[in-house]
């Protein structure tokens, strides 16, 4: 799941997007000034930011020029009020990544955000493997034998995990705490639910024996 970090200091936009973002599978966490995002940006493992400029504390600018002269290394998304070309010029160039001026229509947000976590991703392996499971990570899509499916964000980041420790018995207490973010979710169905809409996804590509039910513990993905 990727981690997003939110710097918007106006509440009803902050709490929409925290809300939005978070109904769409992505982790949240949003902040309200400059100084707390620098903070937050600096010691948690986000995997982009989506930072507004005109902010109380250290504003959007400098914030931006303080990660990037640190060695900030994942995408910044500015989203601001301040949609000139000459701002935006100057949030590329002080190293934005994008920068989508206010107000915005909530799908082109949700299109450039994913363009952002594609680049990062882009210098990691994207294409991971098990037997005859390849996972496309940046297009979220199983690939077996030459036939594909679609994967939600969900879906994708629990293959992934299974991938990573194939021919490993993986609990649902570390799915739980690894995948979901969430030791409660172990108390529910919710990670038995998404590992059948997963099977089901690798019965449609020729693997529907890939994932095996280990009994009173969890599952295991077969290499």
């Amino acid at each position: 799941m990727p981690r997003i970090l939110i710097v918007e200091d106006e509440d009803k936009l902050r709490r929409a997007l925290q809300r939005g973002l978070s109904d769409e599978g992505y982790d949240v966490t949003a902040v309200e000034d400059g100084d707390l995002g620098l903070a937050f940006a600096r010691e948690e493992p986000f995997d982009c930011l989506i930072l507004d400029l005109m902010l109380p504390g250290r504003d959007g600018v400098e914030v931006l020029t303080e990660l990037r002269a640190g060695g900030f290394p994942n995408p910044i998304l500015v989203l601001s009020a301040r949609g000139s070309v000459e701002d935006r010029v100057r949030g590329l160039d002080l190293g934005a990544d994008d920068y989508l001026a206010k107000p915005f229509a909530w799908s082109e947000l949700l299109a450039r955000l994913r363009s952002c976590l594609r680049r990062r991703t882009s210098g990691e392996a994207s294409l991971l493997r098990a037997g005859r499971i390849d996972l496309d990570r940046v297009h979220r899509r199983l690939i077996c034998d030459a036939r594909e499916v679609d994967l939600t964000i969900r879906e994708c980041e629990l293959l992934e995990y299974l991938i990573r420790r194939v021919d490993q018995v993986v609990s649902r207490a570390q799915l739980a705490n690894d995948v979901w973010r969430d030791p409660a979710a172990v108390q529910t169905n919710v990670i038995d639910v998404f590992v059948n809409y997963l099977r089901k996804k690798l019965e449609k590509v020729g693997a529907s024996d890939a994932i095996q039910t280990v009994r009173g513990v969890g599952y295991l993905l077969k290499g």
